[in-house]
């Protein structure tokens, strides 16, 4: 199943860079080549949706949700192998015994 799924992911992956690539841009009409907008609208002009624009939205989504099923289907198959902290080897702590303190003469004592 993870196959077919990564399968179909590849092939909306290149359908979408193809679909992308064929479109047009924004500013690709005459009026585009010599900065006008072509429009007097804020945004630009906007057209009517093309076929490749709706198949881009959804070679988009399709590719979303493959993505997202991959990462589903993928992260069912692999198996948890415990924490870092269950890793970890619990070796015995060994204390260390502080140095014996020097012993100070008093201060009337001669050497």
């Amino acid at each position: 199943m993870l196959w077919a799924v990564t399968a179909l992911h590849v092939f909306i992956c290149f359908f979408l860079i193809i679909v992308v690539l064929l479109q047009s841009g924004k500013a690709a009409d005459l009026a585009g080549a010599f900065g006008g907008m072509g429009s007097q609208t804020v945004f630009g002009p906007r057209g009517t949706a093309t076929v490749l624009s709706k198949a881009t939205t959804v070679a988009a989504a399709l590719f979303m949700v493959t993505s997202l099923g991959l990462v589903i289907m993928a992260n069912g198959q692999t198996r948890s192998s415990g924490s870092v902290l269950e890793k970890r080897k619990s070796a015995p702590v060994q204390q260390q015994k502080a140095p014996a303190p020097i012993p100070v003469p008093p201060a009337g004592a001669k050497k």
